[in-house]
C-alpha cells in the first residue's frame, strides 16, 4: 500500500508534538513535527520505538540520562524505559514503534495530554 505522509490526518500527541500516522498490522510509524520548545512528558510503554531526528535538535532523557539528539542520530527505546524529550528547535522525528500502538490509532494516549 502507498501512503502520501501529508496528506495523513494529524494528530496531536500532546501539546507541541503532531504526528501523521501509518499503522500496519505489526507496526506504527509516527511521522512528528514538533514545535520549539515543546515538552514531552516522561511516560512509558509496552513498545518497542525507534526514534529517528530528521531535522532539528531534540534534547531526549531516557531512563533519567539526557541525550542530545541532532539529525541522523537514532536511539533505540526498549519496552517499559521511562523517556521524556524536549524539542530544542523546531523539529521532524520519525518514530517507529512495535507492536502497534493501539492508543495512537484510538486517539487515547496512554499519558495526560497537556
Amino acid at each position: 500500500m502507498i501512503h502520501n505522509i501529508e496528506a495523513l490526518p494529524p494528530f496531536e500527541i500532546t501539546k507541541g508534538f503532531v504526528a501523521k500516522m501509518i499503522h500496519t498490522d505489526r507496526v506504527t510509524l509516527a511521522y512528528v513535527d514538533v514545535e520549539a520548545g515543546a515538552e514531552l512528558p516522561e511516560h512509558s510503554h509496552p513498545q518497542e520505538q525507534v526514534t529517528t531526528l530528521l531535522e532539528g535538535r531534540f534534547e531526549l532523557v531516557l531512563d533519567g540520562q539526557a541525550l542530545l539528539l541532532e539529525p541522523g542520530v537514532a536511539v533505540v527505546i526498549p519496552p517499559n524505559i521511562k523517556h521524556a524529550g524536549r524539542a530544542i528547535t523546531a523539529c521532524r522525528l520519525l518514530d517507529v514503534f512495535q507492536p502497534v500502538r493501539e492508543d495512537f490509532k484510538s486517539g487515547v494516549v496512554a499519558y495526560a495530554r497537556r
